[in-house]
């Protein structure tokens, strides 16, 4: 996704909306909310405001914007004070407190553009058997029975369901998944593989096999083989 962020001074008045958007796998682009820098700025895919100090760039956000011709979905990051005062006129697709960290922030982003994405661009629901993956409202069902997944648990079996076959070391879980050298290590990639089998449950979790001394794939026969080697336990973590 193509993100321009803009500011009244071309710089981010907040420190953690810059840092959460550094931490997702974005094509990042910055510039002053001015005519003249908005007319150079790339195309991109949506805008975030950066209004946390001054709430009167969030009043002329809009207006700026589609008076150069970018016409995409509009994010206005606000302080906690700012939050009162956000008004419908800014006429902003979403709202989110500066302080947001990197899965709320890409949460609304993914709904601000899918929103109004045509029909034909929205991602379609991945199913194997009995399990749907639905991106676009972040769900994940069970015949029907909606699993209780965290974003990253989330982003995890999406990401191995859609390599199906394909084995992942940690390592290139960790980049691709979390986008980023999580400080916790390959160890965390173990525990949110254990967490998602247990949630799966006993007719899916083989789906997620281990891969002695290499990673992990995505197996969808194993969800409903009778017997297997021992791609469903946790021997994978302690290799």
């Amino acid at each position: 996704m193509r993100v321009l962020l803009v500011s009244p001074t071309g710089e981010p008045d907040s420190d953690h909306a810059l840092a959460a958007l550094t931490f997702l796998h974005h094509e990042l682009h910055r510039c002053r909310l001015s005519t003249q820098e908005l007319l150079r700025a790339p195309d991109c895919d949506v805008v975030i405001l950066d209004a946390t100090r001054d709430l009167g760039a969030a009043a002329i956000a809009h207006e700026r914007l589609t008076t150069v011709g970018i016409e995409v979905p509009l994010l206005i990051t606000l302080s906690e004070g700012g939050m009162a005062a956000a008004s419908a006129d800014w006429r902003a697709g979403d709202v989110v407190l500066a302080t947001a960290g990197p899965a709320e922030i890409e949460a609304r982003l993914r709904l601000l553009t899918s929103r109004d994405a045509p029909e034909d661009e929205i991602a379609q629901p991945l199913t194997v058997g009995a399990l749907t993956i639905d991106e676009a409202s972040y769900t994940v069902r069970i015949g029907g029975r909606p699993l209780d997944l965290t974003y990253k648990e989330f982003e995890l079996l999406k990401f191995l369901a859609e390599h199906p076959g394909r084995v992942f070391t940690r390592a290139q879980l960790l980049q691709d998944v979390w986008g980023y050298d999580y400080y916790g290590g390959t160890r965390t990639v173990d525990v949110h593989v254990r967490r998602l089998r247990a949630k799966l449950g006993a007719d899916f979790e083989k789906s997620i096999g281990t891969v002695r001394n290499v990673g992990y794939r995505f197996a969808p026969e194993a969800a409903h083989a009778e017997d297997g080697d021992d791609a469903g336990d946790d021997g994978g973590e302690n290799e």
